[in-house]
């Protein structure tokens, strides 16, 4: 029998009496429906497939069960690029932010990151109306027990209930609820994040397979009653005055509305000293908590530990949204017991009163080494089987939706009999994170960072379509009318960057009166417009009452032409730089390469290579353990051996 939507199920051999074994025939079932399982989900039934996507709770789909933001430093670059790609996390946050803000202004370009306060429900109803109403896509509330493996290759998954699904392939998005546990003081409760239902036998199943598991930890804050809070003691943080979307196809003038505040305080001696003096009480010190914390966003009784120099550290007092009191205590997470952490957080002035809704707690869960996935995050030794998120060690909600988004597209593709997406580390932020992610040894929860980028010069936030929007014109994501804007736009910055890098500006009075005005040096002779922009105090909006030919462009074309302009010795930089990293990662490693014929190789270089399996020598070379010699003695190897 088949259901309207298309999906396949009946029972084999069973009486009317005997308990129905349910099967189900799908092209892709998703584990999970957290931010990974969402962009997967979607990207999966939008290129056509039958798709399935689990979860142990239908009101946890798209749930933001720690920080209420979206974006931040470098992950607002992963979201514009998912939004490029055709992924659905830029829109919904969007139409369910209360709070934006553009960070890192007063820097350069590459490191300016949108970060907006979510109203948590909305953004989990928004995100679940779109699924909902996607063709394809069935929602299923139950949990995922087993993985289904014949002789390598992945054929369906079963459920708690005995349920059989059989698919073409499958994606792990399972986040922190693996066998998870949430942990203050004491306590320790075998649940979900939230109080949620955990996944409990999905990890025997994966070790079955072959599939080594590792232990992480995260960690959430209190949630306090906005009404006990004294905000006349903080410093209000408002949004920008101009809200900037995150979606390429937003409307920026249908997106401008009043926002929320959001406060800043900071902890004292006082809290530092209630902390210390209770530290034999953590279950993060005392040994109780057995998986790694990550190490760039430390719970508050690891900071005054290792920042001990530290005489205060910022808190920051965040709604989770316009329909509830609550408020979220950011930068004072942690997994202390209940009596300590009412006196840690009455400690911070603005909330001497505060009344605890939720307990801050810690949450270990398993997850995998992403090492044993290729570059398209499909396993090594299952063929068929996918993951994405928190389970492949990641930590963030944009992490997580970016990796589901390739995850979702290259499962797709791998059932169409067409190569992976594989983005490379010159091309996109979420290229960098899953090269390291699949590429070198990450002991703790990995973060997304600027710092990781090296080409982060032309991984801009605002250059994220240009980049990345006709590759998801190609994959299918990407209607032709998108496209079809993009590339007027790319010809809008084109001819107005070729304009002005032309256009001759005279040293007459009103010039050198324009220079003075704005402290810049004035000119013996003319210029070009570009060369006036390119200087550090003029830019390409300033300079508009010197240019009588200036034609009206759209915000973000004038945007590209002042960086394209300003910066342009140093993009071309970094061009050369990206075409040298590209000869290397073009030199691919063949599959099945012995490397125990290369006898030049040292043994822990052998070795990790061997284990790793590297897919190109700029991948081998970034592997823990390679040194630049191994890579070159591979290379004359390789060389060698074409030659032969």
């Amino acid at each position: 029998m088949r259901s309207s939507a298309g999906f396949v199920w009946g029972n084999k051999n069973k009486g009317m009496s005997e308990m129905s074994l349910v099967e189900e025939y799908t092209d892709v079932v998703v584990v999970g429906a957290g931010h990974a399982g969402c962009e997967a989900a979607l990207a999966s039934a939008r290129l056509g497939m039958k798709t399935v996507m689990f979860t142990v709770s239908v009101d946890s789909i798209a749930l933001m069960p720690c920080n209420p933001n979206i974006g931040g430093s470098s992950k607002g670059h992963l979201v514009r690029e998912i939004d490029a790609l055709g992924g659905e996390m830029g829109k919904n946050i969007d139409r369910t932010f209360i709070q934006s803000k553009m960070l890192n202004r007063s820097k350069g370009p590459a490191v300016h990151s949108l970060r907006a306060q979510a109203d948590k429900s909305d953004y989990s109803r928004s995100m679940r109306r779109v699924l909902e109403r996607t063709e394809n896509l069935r929602i299923r509330q139950m949990e995922v027990t087993e993985l289904i493996v014949e002789e390598g290759v992945l054929t369906g998954v079963k459920t708690r209930s005995g349920a059989v699904y059989h698919c073409k392939a499958a994606i792990l998005c399972t986040g922190t609820y693996l066998r998870a546990r949430c942990i203050y003081g004491d306590v320790s409760v075998h649940t979900g994040p939230n109080g949620l239902q955990a996944a409990n036998y999905l990890t025997d199943s994966l070790k079955a397979n072959g599939v080594e598991m590792y232990r992480f930890k995260t960690g959430t804050p209190a949630r306090v009653a906005g009404n006990s809070i004294d905000y006349s003691k903080m410093e209000e943080q408002k949004g920008d005055a101009r809200i900037i979307p995150f979606s390429f196809t937003t409307d920026p003038e249908s997106i401008q509305k009043e926002q929320v505040s959001c406060w800043l305080t900071y902890t004292n001696e006082r809290t530092h000293e209630i902390i210390r003096n209770n530290l034999d009480r953590s279950p993060l010190f005392s040994g109780a908590i057995e998986g790694t914390g990550p190490r760039y966003c430390p719970s508050i009784e690891d900071k005054v530990v290792r920042f001990a120099d530290k005489d205060r550290h910022q808190v920051f007092i965040e709604p989770e949204g316009i329909h509830t009191d609550e408020m979220y205590i950011g930068g004072m997470s942690s997994s202390l017991p209940e009596d300590v952490q009412i006196a840690m957080y009455r400690s911070v002035p603005g909330l001497e009163h505060a009344e605890i809704v939720r307990n801050a707690y810690a949450i270990e869960y398993d997850c995998i080494d992403a090492r044993n996935l290729s570059l398209s995050l499909e396993f090594k030794q299952i063929s068929g089987l996918f993951s994405a998120g928190q389970f492949n060690g990641s930590s963030g909600y944009e992490e997580a939706a970016a990796q589901g988004l390739i995850a979702g597209i290259n499962a797709v593709r791998k059932l169409q009999g067409k190569e992976p997406v594989i983005l490379d580390r010159s091309e996109a932020y979420i290229g960098v994170l899953i090269d390291d992610l699949v590429t070198k040894e990450n002991t703790e929860p990995y973060r997304m960072m600027t710092s990781r980028a090296e080409y982060r010069l032309l991984l801009r936030q605002d250059n994220a379509d240009l980049r990345l929007t006709k590759k998801g014109y190609e994959i299918g994501l990407i209607d032709k009318e998108r496209y079809e804007k993009l590339l007027e736009k790319e010809q809008l910055i084109q001819k107005e960057t070729e304009r002005v890098s032309r256009t001759q500006i005279g040293a007459g009075q009103k010039v050198q009166d324009f220079l003075s005005r704005h402290g810049s040096t004035g000119l013996k002779t003319s210029a070009t417009l570009a060369e006036l922009i390119r200087r550090p105090e003029l830019s390409y909006a300033m300079t508009a009452e010197l240019d009588g030919q200036r034609p009206v462009l759209p915000e973000d074309v004038k945007e590209e032409v002042n960086i394209n302009i300003k910066y342009d010795g140093y993009l071309q930089r970094q061009l050369r730089q990206v075409e040298q990293f590209r000869k290397m990662e073009r030199r691919k490693i063949p599959k099945e390469f012995n490397y125990d014929e290369v006898p030049s190789l040292r043994i822990e270089a052998r070795q990790k290579l061997k284990k790793f399996r590297p897919e190109s020598i700029g991948q081998a070379s970034r592997i823990a353990g390679v040194s630049p010699a191994d890579v070159s003695t591979l290379l004359v190897w390789l060389e060698a051996g074409k030659n032969r």
